[in-house]
């Protein structure tokens, strides 16, 4: 969308205010990870078996893994079998309930609290959005204008004047984040996500994408 933002200064790390905070690189520690995943009971549902010759409780307790064994099927149909376990009489439906199988849960992908986790998450948002843009071109800009401080804020060119300043780790202003919010990420110029992510699907609108970004943008 263009015209939303103004045009900047040429090297804005120079002129950056930071909120509260040195404009130093943060280290890149902390790959991406994933939670052990939760083994979690799953229930099979009933099975209806249909008696044949030959059969006999034990066998099919076998033949379906059945918690509690033939005394399980026999408990679960003994209006249907009778007094006596062993004699299952051909054509009889039994109703059996296979064993309870502990099924893993899928596991969560986890990304550090730093600039390579941001940068690695917002990634991941932007692959699903079919946002271009890759590593390198997100960290060179970054660091070009904020340092890798995610509450760096410009407060002297154009954008400041005119009450929208620049701010977070690309630097956008408030317009050009409101146009350009992925949603699912924090609505917070600051957030360092949601900053990186809207900044590049700017990027993308405006230059095809953020590694075709090399300077003010």
């Amino acid at each position: 969308m263009r015209g939303i933002r103004t045009p900047r200064r040429a090297q804005l790390t120079r002129g950056i205010a930071l909120a509260g905070a040195a404009a130093v690189a943060l280290p890149l520690i902390g790959a991406t990870g994933a939670a052990a995943a939760t083994p979690q009971a799953v229930a099979a549902a009933p099975v209806h078996h249909s008696v044949v010759v030959g059969d006999t409780l034990s066998g099919i307790a076998a033949k379906y893994a059945v918690t509690g064994g033939w005394q399980k099927i026999y408990e679960d149909n003994k209006s249907a079998i009778g007094a006596d376990p062993t004699h299952i009489r051909p054509g009889l439906t039994l109703t059996v309930a296979p064993a309870v199988v502990q099924a893993a849960t899928a596991a969560v992908k986890t990304y550090a609290n730093n600039l390579d986790g941001w940068i690695r998450e917002s990634l991941d948002i932007m692959d699903k959005h079919n946002i271009p843009g890759t590593y390198n071109g997100i960290y060179k800009n970054v660091m070009r204008e904020s340092s890798g401080n995610p509450l760096a804020i410009n407060n002297w060119d154009i954008n400041a004047i005119n009450g929208v300043p620049s701010k977070g780790l690309l630097q956008v202003i408030y317009p050009t984040f409101a146009a350009y919010h992925i949603a699912g990420t924090k609505f917070d110029q600051y957030d360092p996500v949601a900053n990186i992510v809207a900044a590049c699907n700017y990027a993308a609108d405006r230059y095809g994408s953020i590694d075709n970004v090399n300077s003010a943008y």
